[in-house]
């Protein structure tokens, strides 16, 4: 984990960021007034070219001397109206180049927002696998729920969905991927695909996701118990269609958490006469996720892809009026390999988001697997391929 006590570290950090942003605004400022000075040149006065003196008659003098004075008069006005050209272009300049100064200064305060947030997160680089964040018009992160209570990346992978955002069709997926799916593990025996976490962690299991299926991830945001609560919270709960009995399991489950965090047991707890649209705070959305007991792992996947769905559409809003709340309940409780430059991408990436359409998966897809017991272990045999052609069809677009 990043040591982040040094003080010359801190200071020095943010000498490099005014430094960067100074360059920012610099660079902006220079490419405006070249290119304004450019279209000055583009569009300057014609050259004015002395008309040839002719001969007056001496009868025709006085008619000369008028002629003389009514050109003298157009000229003038000629350069009046070029001389307020310039001037109009002089107010574009200058308001060009305030443009670039406002600019600069909006990325120096989102550059330094992002980097007080980065702060607040646990960040592992040492040892982190190496790959683009961005390839083929496709940006992907895979998403660890971790059973642990502390921030680290120790646990089970509780829940692991792979987050992918396409240019290429427009579209944020959120593929569930179904833990119990038997797979190739590099460096290791084939297994249940959470054996990979348990095995080396959030590298390990990225590695493993790519080899069987034929992504491109490198990159992972491992969240607690507390990381997932909170953000729900955050948002200010989140409204989810539940039947009576998913009910009695959200109480069941807030039993233990209960115990965990030191609150009574029966905190929490919702009226078991209940049933369909019900709001639901971070601990009881964290309970109905975890259920494992109402339906396959399908069916529990496809809870928590409910609620982060929920959570997504309401994180704009929230972004406006909880700034607070979103960074303390989920930041010191997410774990990632993400760098400092990384986050702010994502962050410029946001405005765009709320244009492509949100696609909820799972795999394996429907009738590309099989139940089997492989050396005692209850598992899904899966044929990748069928689910590699899917992933390169309906994420990065290929026929």
């Amino acid at each position: 984990m990043r040591q982040r006590t040094e003080k010359t570290d801190y200071n020095n950090n943010m000498e490099k960021t005014d430094n960067e942003m100074e360059q920012i605004q610099k660079g902006l400022e220079h490419f405006l007034e070249s290119e304004v000075d450019g279209m000055e040149l583009r569009e300057g006065p014609e050259e004015e070219v002395e008309p040839e003196e002719e001969e007056i008659e001496p009868g025709e003098e006085r008619e000369g001397e008028m002629k003389k004075e009514k050109r003298d008069r157009e000229e003038q006005e000629d350069r009046r109206k070029r001389g307020g050209g310039r001037t109009k272009r002089s107010g574009l300049k200058k308001f060009l180049v305030f443009l670039a100064v406002v600019i600069a200064l909006f990325f120096a305060g989102l550059y330094i927002a992002v980097g007080a947030v980065y702060d607040r997160m646990n960040s592992v680089q040492e040892g982190s696998m190496k790959g683009p964040l961005k390839k083929d018009g496709v940006t992907s992160m895979l998403l660890i729920g971790s059973d642990s209570r502390t921030a680290g990346t120790e646990g089970r992978s509780d829940a692991m969905i792979l987050i992918t955002i396409s240019d290429r069709t427009k579209t944020v997926h959120m593929t569930s991927l179904l833990r119990d799916m038997y797979v190739d593990i590099p460096g290791h025996d084939g297994n249940r695909l959470n054996a990979a976490y348990a095995y080396g962690g959030p590298e390990l299991l990225m590695e493993t996701v790519n080899q069987n299926f034929g992504t491109e991830v490198y990159h992972y945001a491992v969240v607690n118990f507390e990381a997932f609560a909170g953000l729900v919270d955050a948002v200010g709960g989140v409204e989810l269609e539940l039947t009576a009995e998913e009910v009695q399991w959200v109480n069941a489950y807030l039993n233990e958490y209960n115990e965990l965090r030191g609150m009574p047991m029966e905190t929490d707890y919702l009226d078991t006469s209940l049933s369909g649209n019900i709001h639901l705070n971070g601990a009881q959305a964290l309970a109905y996720c975890r259920n494992r007991y109402i339906g396959t792992d399908f069916a529990r996947t496809q809870r928590q892809r409910n609620v982060l769905s929920a959570v997504m559409k309401k994180l704009p809003s929230a972004l406006l009026t909880n700034p607070g709340g979103l960074v303390n309940g989920l930041f010191p409780n997410l774990t990632t390999n993400l760098t400092r430059g990384e986050c702010m991408r994502l962050m410029l990436m946001a405005g765009k988001l709320l244009s492509y359409d949100l696609v909820q998966d799972s795999l394996p897809l429907d009738g590309t697997y099989s139940n089997a017991t492989i050396r005692e272990m209850a598992v899904l045999q899966v044929d990748f391929e069928q689910n590699r052609a899917y992933i390169r069809k309906e994420i990065y677009g290929e026929e």
